[in-house]
């Protein structure tokens, strides 16, 4: 069942001034959205904000704030079965899609509906990790509704850090999961555990302890919002689409300016692949920040200030306004 509340914490309170509401897919099912319009002058137009594979509207209330600061409308949503829009199967805690097609049509959903109705242009697709990879498919169809994108790790290949066997295993273990009839179990050892309780020392996301703990607390506060490992389903999905955004047809019809934001010590995404990636692409540069882990938008101050300088340059802030 979808949230109709966002849950704020001292340490994460909800910005002022929130719009949420529900969409409701073709499908029926309900997805959770926030926006926000500017606070500061001049009014820069509007960030679609992204989120990750088990991410959720609460965890990236900074990031709402630092785009707010800088003139920036925002507006945010739930993906399909995690944060606090609908859970696909009856174990709320798996991490399931059928096709990653599905998540395209929740975001031309969310941008016919909400966000071109509603929040002021331009627009700027700023996404990370799976977001990244269903903007990027985005990126190749026509009429496409933003000026500029800024990627955040995206999800174009697994680390092999990441897989408990090589990547060719992984994709044909999760194919033939669908092909038995296994697709909604757990892939490999997975379970459904959010990590709430997993300690911050070995973690692959953050160096920054305070963000870690404080995303923690918001699950253990409302553990509804919590998703654990994927499915053979996600992953099957997952792999398909990382193959067809890394087609030479799809890079042939990406002309929108991207900036790709990477960490140096990123152990999910492939950081190389991705750099290789951008300079296939015409209009697109990439930056590694180095030590920075993989959500960098959750990173420690020096790191984060790193995303935000190379952020303002592509989007045409200006120093004084932030």
């Amino acid at each position: 069942m979808v949230m109709q509340d966002l849950i704020g914490l001292a340490k994460n309170p909800v910005p002022s001034g929130a719009t949420i509401g529900t969409l409701v897919a073709g499908d029926g099912v309900k997805l959770r959205y926030a926006r926000w319009d500017a606070n500061q002058s001049p009014h820069r137009g509007t960030v679609v904000l992204l989120g990750g594979r088990t991410e959720f509207i609460e965890k990236y209330f900074e990031v709402v704030a630092d785009l707010r600061r800088r003139g920036f409308a925002v507006a945010t949503m739930d993906w399909r079965g995690q944060g606090g829009s609908d859970r696909m199967l009856p174990n709320p805690r798996k991490g399931y899609v059928r096709d990653f097609a599905d998540y395209d049509a929740d975001l031309t959903l969310f941008m016919r509906e909400i966000v071109m109705p509603d929040c002021p242009p331009p627009y700027i697709g700023l996404a990370h990790s799976m977001g990244g990879n269903i903007l990027l498919r985005a990126a190749a169809r026509p009429g496409l509704w933003f000026e500029k994108i800024v990627l955040s790790a995206p999800m174009i290949r697994l680390n092999r850090k990441v897989l408990p066997t090589t990547r060719e295993i992984a994709r044909a273990i999760s194919y033939a999961a669908h092909w038995v009839g296994a697709a909604k179990a757990f892939a490999g050892s997975g379970n459904g555990d959010y990590g709430e309780t997993w300690p911050f020392e070995g973690n692959g996301i953050t160096t920054d302890r305070e963000r870690y703990l404080r995303n923690n607390a918001i699950v253990a506060a409302a553990p509804q919002l919590g998703l654990g490992s994927p499915t053979y389903a996600w992953m099957r999905a997952a792999f398909r689409s990382m193959k067809l955004i890394t087609s030479a047809s799809h890079l042939a019809s990406i002309k929108i300016p991207i900036l790709f934001v990477l960490g140096g010590d990123d152990p999910i995404a492939d950081s190389p692949l991705i750099e290789d990636y951008a300079t296939r692409l015409k209009l697109a540069r990439s930056i590694t920040i180095p030590y920075a882990r993989h959500e960098i938008l959750q990173e420690r101050d020096d790191l984060r200030q790193q995303f935000w300088a190379a952020f303002d340059a592509f989007a045409g802030v200006g120093v004084a306004s932030v």
